[in-house]
């Protein structure tokens, strides 16, 4: 009998860590073999920040008795327009799509044609809107945008993996301790995915006159898995 008193504390520590293995975040799972054992542990990483860039798409829409005069008047309000998204400070302007087809009446009869043309272009957010208004003064019938993006993503994701990584040692901190074990040098760490998501609701105000631009915060997030010796 006190074989078994000697040996059953031991048991309670390792089901403790076998224990901890579930499907949220920061699951963790304890390994033994002859000659170490060690515990495993998922970490999560986020940064916010305020996007600086934004894209925007502009798009012409004209019509003509003919496919010819369709095209040739939007390719008259194209140039004014290319030509006053780069005045405006539009960067990268380049065109995404050109399109002609056929209008139909009553009967399925052609009575005329339309021709469409869209170029995007890349600005910062704080003139994101004198570029908008830029564009529908030179003749854009079509605005789509903005899509925010960080100059920085490589920076921000950075951050964000050292958080994972810190995240993950406090887990395996928690469940050493939680063991009776102390936790030892990092074994492996494996990168998993990440990318910046729009967080709602701590929008900062654009003070100029243009049409508002209001760019909400971005999340970016890194996972990690990463193995410790215990001791």
């Amino acid at each position: 009998m006190a074989r078994l008193l000697l040996v059953f504390p031991a048991l309670l520590a390792v089901a403790a860590l076998a224990g901890a293995v579930g499907s949220e975040p920061g699951s963790a799972r304890a390994q033994t073999s002859s000659s170490a054992e060690t515990v495993t542990v998922s970490g999560v990483g986020s940064v916010k920040a305020v996007p600086d860039q934004a894209d925007l798409s502009f798009g012409v829409e004209t019509r003509g008795a003919s496919a010819e005069a369709a095209i040739a008047a939007n390719s008259t309000v194209m140039t004014k327009l290319i030509a006053a998204l780069r005045d405006a400070g539009g960067r990268d302007v380049a065109t995404q799509w050109v399109s002609v087809s056929p209008n139909y009446g009553d009967g399925g009869t052609i009575n005329g044609y339309s021709a469409s043309n869209s170029v995007s272009a890349e600005i910062g957010v704080g003139r994101a809107g004198d570029l908008i208004d830029a564009g529908v003064a030179a003749g854009a019938n079509e605005v789509s945008g903005p899509d925010m993006s960080s100059s920085d993503t490589n920076r921000l994701y950075r951050q964000a993996l050292a958080a994972a990584v810190s995240d993950a040692r406090l887990r395996a901190e928690t469940l050493a301790k939680a063991a009776g074990r102390t936790l030892g040098a990092i074994m492996s760490v494996v990168e998993g995915g990440g990318q910046p998501v729009p967080v709602y609701g701590r929008a900062v105000p654009e003070a100029a006159a243009a049409t508002p631009v209001v760019p909400g915060q971005q999340e970016t997030t890194a996972n990690v898995t990463v193995t410790f010796a215990l001791q």
